[in-house]
């Protein structure tokens, strides 16, 4: 079954996401750069015109840009296509049988990787369960991750917390991210901020980068 339509929806003002617990500082140096599950198969839910995802899309390309110039890898998570009923378990009773092979399982073009970009093969919600994430992160030496991606309180909400839960700090940046609707995009901005992680916006994201990029 594909996913329904998404209607649209203004992405939730970072001033209504309650002041994170932590003053976690990004470093570039410690940093990766997580672009969760931009697959055909999810966002041509999508109006990619229109809010959210027309905002979010285009923030993710700037964040991947700074990133790009401040050496912080990229990840990308992507789920396989034609999942064996074994490996695809009682998701399927929530979803279905999942993406088919070919084009379903493609990222999306104005954000498909790049030569050294890693690509993780992704099972469940979370970007760290039945992967090697974490083991990926520690070989590049990284403690911070950026999160962006679909779908805020799913998949990018649930890797925040895996990665908090694993003593990653998570940066979940708020408009940077898209999801069913605006009452549980910022549900997902508001449990990061107050229980795992902190929320930035893609503003505050690349200014805090620039410096590093010209220096």
């Amino acid at each position: 079954m594909a996913i329904p339509p998404i209607a649209t929806y203004p992405i939730p003002d970072v001033s209504e996401v309650p002041e994170s617990k932590v003053s976690w500082r990004l470093d570039p140096r410690r940093s990766a750069l997580l672009i969760h599950d931009m697959q055909n198969y999810f966002i041509d839910a999508y109006d990619v015109h229109s809010e959210p995802m027309s905002t979010a899309l285009a923030n993710m390309i700037r964040i991947r840009e700074a990133c790009s110039l401040a050496g912080i890898p990229v990840v990308y998570t992507m789920q396989p296509g034609d999942q064996h009923p074994s490996r695809r378990g009682i998701l399927a009773d929530f979803w279905g049988p999942g993406l088919s092979s070919g084009r379903d399982t493609e990222v999306i073009e104005p954000l498909a990787p790049r030569a050294g970009d890693i690509q993780v093969t992704k099972w469940r919600y979370s970007a760290f369960q039945r992967t090697d994430l974490r083991q990926l992160l520690g070989h590049h030496g990284r403690d911070q991750l950026i999160v962006t991606g679909v779908y805020t309180h799913m998949g990018c909400m649930l890797s925040a917390a895996e990665a908090f839960m694993s003593d990653v700090q998570p940066f979940l940046v708020s408009d940077a991210t898209a999801d069913f609707s605006r009452e549980e995009h910022l549900m997902a901005l508001t449990y990061a901020s107050k229980r795992c992680g902190s929320v930035l916006t893609t503003d505050a994201l690349v200014s805090a980068l620039a410096p590093l990029e010209v220096g």
